[in-house]
């Protein structure tokens, strides 16, 4: 369980550090001089024709601070939810399996849930370790010790709840990160508005310019945050919908590949 924390850690500081260098490289190359370009050619048009009208350029659009802030927490977060879809996706696989080895109209005894148990057992650590295994494991360890198939429901209940509590608190980075995103956008829009306000003499004067880059800035940042915070939740939801098909589909399997055939002897039924 240690090991597993520190690789997530580790795999999302790294998914930081790349998300961070690729798009600062990005801006650095291609977006900020082309922006820079294009504003110029702008202002010229606008200084020279009052009838002018700038085009919306999706390098102008990005190339503040704040947008590209928000594009570097989109692919981190988007970095997180592809490794546990993927890790989610692996467990399901497992429910294709017959782990079980239980045929239709066949009881399962306590002092056979042992025997039952090895075959899952006796599964590579990793697999081992996932959801099903664990609920499987638990399940059948509790009927040999109690005797008791309701008790053995419970407990695969609990174990699959205990792994939706878990799922959840790993997607709290992510919704933090859906979080931010829009209040960064926020902060360049009083940013943007901050600076509008401190050239108005200039607009008095005539020179609307500067005071019409700076409002771009402050819608441009809302708009990207807004955008990317759509797609980001988009995404997070569609991680949280398999997580949560996943825990009852493990339930499912455990009550008709398991806790259907368990049995009771006679001279048990009291217990």
């Amino acid at each position: 369980m240690k090991e597993g924390l520190l690789s997530d850690a580790l795999y999302q500081l790294g998914a930081l550090i790349i998300a961070v260098i690729v798009v600062h490289a990005a801006y650095v190359a291609v977006i900020r001089p082309n922006a820079e370009l294009i504003q110029e050619q702008q202002n010229i048009a606008q200084q020279t024709d009052e009838n002018f009208v700038p085009e919306r350029s999706i390098y102008i659009i990005l190339r503040d601070f704040e947008q590209e802030t928000c594009i570097i927490l989109m692919l981190w977060a988007m970095a997180i939810i592809g490794i546990k879809t993927k890790q989610t996706l692996r467990e399901r696989q497992l429910l294709d399996r017959t782990l079980v080895q239980v045929s239709a109209g066949m009881s399962i005894l306590p002092e056979d849930a042992r025997n039952y148990s090895r075959p899952v057992q006796a599964l590579p650590e990793q697999e081992r370790e996932l959801l099903l295994p664990r609920a499987l494991l638990a399940g059948l360890h509790r009927f040999q010790t109690t005797r008791n198939i309701q008790d053995v429901a419970t407990t695969v209940k609990d174990t699959c709840e205990t792994e939706a509590d878990r799922m959840e608190t790993q997607m709290t980075i992510v919704r933090y990160i859906a979080w931010a995103i829009p209040s960064i956008g926020f902060l360049g829009t009083v940013r943007g508005i901050g600076e509008a306000l401190g050239q108005a003499y200039q607009a008095v004067e005539g020179d609307i310019v500067g005071v019409t880059v700076s409002l771009g800035v402050a819608f441009n940042s809302t708009f990207v945050a807004l955008v990317v915070s759509i797609l980001l939740m988009f995404l997070l939801n569609q991680l949280v919908l398999l997580q949560d098909n996943l825990v009852l589909d493990c339930q499912k399997y455990c009550d008709e590949k398991m806790i259907q055939h368990l049995q009771v002897p006679d001279r048990d039924s009291h217990v």
